[in-house]
């Protein structure tokens, strides 16, 4: 993953240096007033980002109080500076969006220049409408406090509805780690693979992995209860998954209760193997895909930290992603650019 850094235009100077050029190392560019930033919800995430980019990470004092309250300051100042605060939507999420909204509120005021809240796995993304009346759109809460604590920005990756970029008064760099998953799948090098929906909804998503991979696409037909939490029936499926190696697409695993019934499904209906592929490996319950013997393999990126219950499980990174994307956005380069240029780069 770390060649992607090679697509920011300004990612890499004669210093090879990842995130700076020749100027800016000497102090005279815009990297200069980069300053990373890292809550505690993913450190692994934060430092590997910092070494991409070259730079370390701006010493934080981040408490809990005894009657749960956070506390948060820095110990540098950041005063002119281009911040980016780094902070994932994982298990305590309530407490890690509270500490990311300190850590933006204590950018704002310390008058850092631009703030940019950096959330690989945007919190409460699945509660992106109403379904029933009386119910809350968390996903535009989430973006209204974001604004309201001083961030100008939000650099997050495969949203689960992508219209949450427009909850937000603001630009929102909507980054994708599938190019990092298919590389890796690729690199397995399967003959009979044929790639699964797990419903209509991800069809589109899933074109993308069928094009890439040159492989025909199955889609399952699923029904969900909105009034029944994580409870999921599945129906009939789309496609001929006979003697094939089935790779199941996602933008999430959380209980893996939908994971685990699609590989049931596909195994009754022919299927040799069932590999799951998704960008944010939640794994809330993994009890029931550790019991789910009809799941071969998994692969997530590393956007909230990696389980350490699932044996099956390859994370791969988007440090470098996450890197680029920042470098694009502090020297006003085009995250456009840089997510053709990682694109173009799976194909060859």
């Amino acid at each position: 993953m770390t060649d992607l850094l090679s697509c920011a235009p300004h990612a890499r100077g004669a210093n090879n240096r990842p995130g700076f050029s020749d100027r800016d190392v000497q102090n005279d560019g815009p990297m200069r007033n980069l300053v990373l930033i890292a809550g505690r919800s993913h450190p692994d995430l934060a430092r590997a980002t910092a070494e991409s980019l070259g730079v370390g990470l701006l010493q934080t004092d981040i408490r809990t109080f005894a009657n749960g309250e956070i506390y948060t300051r820095f110990n540098s100042s950041v005063r002119g500076k281009d911040v980016f605060v780094l902070q994932t939507g994982c298990d305590p999420v309530n407490d890690g969006l509270v500490e990311l909204l300190l850590l933006i509120d204590s950018c704002k005021r310390a008058s850092a220049k631009h703030i940019s809240a950096v959330t690989p796995c945007y919190p409460y993304s699945r509660q992106d409408r109403k379904g029933y009346g009386r119910e809350p759109i968390s996903a535009r809460l989430v973006a209204d406090l974001i604004a309201c604590a001083g961030a100008d920005r939000i650099i997050t990756v495969d949203l689960h509805a992508s219209q949450i970029q427009g909850f937000f008064n603001g630009p929102v760099d909507h980054l994708t780690g599938v190019p990092a998953l298919i590389k890796h799948v690729k690199s397995l090098r399967i003959d009979n693979l044929t790639i699964v929906s797990p419903d209509i909804g991800r069809v589109k998503v899933a074109d993308v992995w069928s094009d890439k991979l040159n492989a025909p696409l199955a889609i399952i037909h699923k029904r969900r209860d909105p009034r029944v939490h994580n409870n999921v029936t599945m129906h009939e499926i789309v496609g001929d998954v006979r003697s094939r190696v089935c790779l199941v697409v996602d933008d999430l695993i959380d209980t893996g209760d939908t994971l685990a019934k699609a590989a049931i499904a596909l195994k009754k209906a022919g299927a040799v193997k069932v590999i799951a592929a998704a960008t944010h490996g939640i794994f809330s319950t993994p009890e029931r895909l550790v019991s789910c013997g009809e799941i071969d393999h998994v692969i997530v990126t590393d956007s909230v930290p990696a389980s350490k219950v699932f044996d099956r499980v390859k994370t791969v990174s988007i440090a470098p992603l996450l890197a680029c994307a920042i470098c694009e956005v502090v020297t006003e380069g085009s995250i456009s650019e840089m997510l053709d240029c990682v694109s173009k780069r799976i194909d060859n």
